[in-house]
């Protein structure tokens, strides 16, 4: 099946090289002339214009959306419709937030179109184990792509899933990633109390490991955790930096608007915002207050 993406950074690189070796072709547009470039090479068609990617896509088409959320995917969405046939299909496969992928199913549906959300997971993991696809859109247009869904998944029949109507898979998304944010901050805590505890001597590689099997706590994530930590178990040379996407912020926001209590998921997205405070006011703040209060001891530079 041929197929259109945009977007060939590693993850979309990743995408198109999974495709080929399962006898797809991807054509691939992207702005930097060096990923078109390495999709050439890689034996998949890479071009310099969307006008091109379209022009060499065959029959009905399906293009692949993965540029940063917001107002680039309406931008792209925008050059593109203008080249399309009627019942051709756009997929988004990035992160956008599903309010934004309800509005543009019903404007792009209005052409002629059909608009299908992806919400991918699997990161630079993508082309060894494949993806995990949380797919929202119309029946029709997510059975046509089932052998790409089938070939991007780590399996035909696993990993992937038609969830519901357009903006359902991107909703899904936010939750997996605000579920994410949770168990990012638990593995981070615990691991944390246990190097706190000098006089054990704990080795944390040796336990990550331990944990890795039989444990109810194993998990990929904990495999990945146990493999950064072999590598740099001291984690020397990091800063206490950690960004978020978006799909956190917007998953405690969907908990406020339904009346949901989800504490640890807005909890960790505090704790990340925090890190990236340099000299906490706010702690200084509580320092301060202290003082004040009950003559308590005050650090300063």
């Amino acid at each position: 099946m041929q197929i259109g993406l945009i977007g060939l950074g590693k993850m979309g690189g990743n995408m198109a090289e999974r495709l080929r070796l399962s006898g797809h072709q991807v054509v691939g547009f992207d702005f930097s002339a060096e990923a078109v470039a390495r999709l050439t090479a890689s034996g998949n068609v890479g071009v310099s214009t969307l006008e091109s990617l379209v022009k060499k896509l065959d029959g009905r088409r399906a293009i692949w959306i993965m540029v940063p959320q917001g107002k680039p995917v309406d931008e792209t969405i925008a050059k593109l419709t203008p080249l399309l046939n009627p019942d051709d299909i756009l997929i988004d496969g990035g992160n956008s937030n599903y309010k934004d992928t309800m509005r543009r199913h019903s404007e792009v549906a209005a052409k002629g179109f059909h608009f299908v959300d992806v919400g991918t997971s699997g990161g630079v993991w993508g082309l060894k184990e494949g993806y995990s696809m949380m797919i929202g859109g119309d029946k029709e247009p997510v059975e046509y792509l089932r052998p790409i869904f089938e070939t991007l998944a780590p399996a035909s029949d696993k990993g992937w899933g038609h969830v519901g109507p357009g903006g359902a898979g991107h909703f899904v998304k936010m939750i997996h990633n605000g579920i994410e944010y949770g168990m990012m901050q638990a593995y981070a805590e615990g691991f944390t109390i246990l190097e706190k505890k000098e006089e054990l001597d704990l080795n944390l590689p040796q336990i990550a490991e331990i944990w890795r099997y039989g444990s109810v706590v194993r998990s990929w994530l904990l495999d990945l955790t146990a493999d950064a930590l072999s590598k740099n178990p001291s984690l020397e040379g990091l800063e206490a930096y950690v960004e978020d996407s978006g799909e956190g912020r917007w998953t405690v926001i969907e908990a406020i608007d339904l009346n949901v209590s989800a504490p640890i998921i807005t909890e960790s997205l505090m704790r990340r915002i925090r890190s990236r405070e340099e000299n906490n006011f706010t702690d200084r703040m509580l320092a301060i207050m202290r003082n004040e209060f009950g003559g308590h001891a005050v650090k300063k530079d």
